[in-house]
């Protein structure tokens, strides 16, 4: 499938988890602040594919790489629409994935700065739109702001179809 604004394959993993109190949870990575590209934007682990790769293989082997979560404790569920990006030129396949709670994780210095365990609800109630500024351009997106993260571009884009896929559950 060819993803419109991507020719790059990668792939990302959605880890999902319950709390105790039963509210489901994303994780999600900061990427640190001196990186070349996508510098401190919020992100789900993930990468580009390497030669003879399955796209699920890429999204596991990445989220072990940037966050400790060995392929072994999640179950893949699923996947979502693939989106692409514009100024990078990505074409990024999400996958799904069940974890337990409590994981301790083990950051890859080298991309992130810090792991997010976001609630859904706190996803859905901080929904909107904002104007932004990237690379001299000012843009109207969509994003979800959570506290101080902010979510948008094709992380946004990923967060909006996962939520409309569980709003029927």
């Amino acid at each position: 499938m060819q993803v419109q604004g991507g020719r790059e394959e990668s792939a990302v993993l959605v880890p999902l988890f319950a709390d105790a109190g039963g509210a489901t949870h994303a994780v999600f990575t900061e990427r640190r602040h001196d990186l070349r590209r996508h510098a401190g934007e919020i992100s789900f682990p993930g990468g580009r594919r390497d030669p003879g790769e399955e796209l699920i293989e890429t999204a596991l082997r990445e989220a072990h790489e940037e966050i400790g979560l060995p392929s072994g404790v999640v179950q893949v569920v699923g996947a979502l629409e693939p989106v692409g990006t514009y100024v990078t030129n990505y074409a990024i396949y999400p996958f799904v994935g069940v974890i337990e709670p409590g994981f301790e994780w083990v950051i890859g210095e080298a991309e992130v700065a810090q792991v997010l365990e976001l609630p859904l609800a706190a996803l859905v109630a901080g929904a909107g739109e904002r104007q932004m500024k990237r690379r001299g351009i000012t843009f109207r997106t969509h994003t979800y702001e959570v506290g101080s993260h902010v979510i948008w571009g094709a992380t946004a884009r990923i967060v909006a179809d996962l939520l409309e896929r569980l709003r029927g559950l």
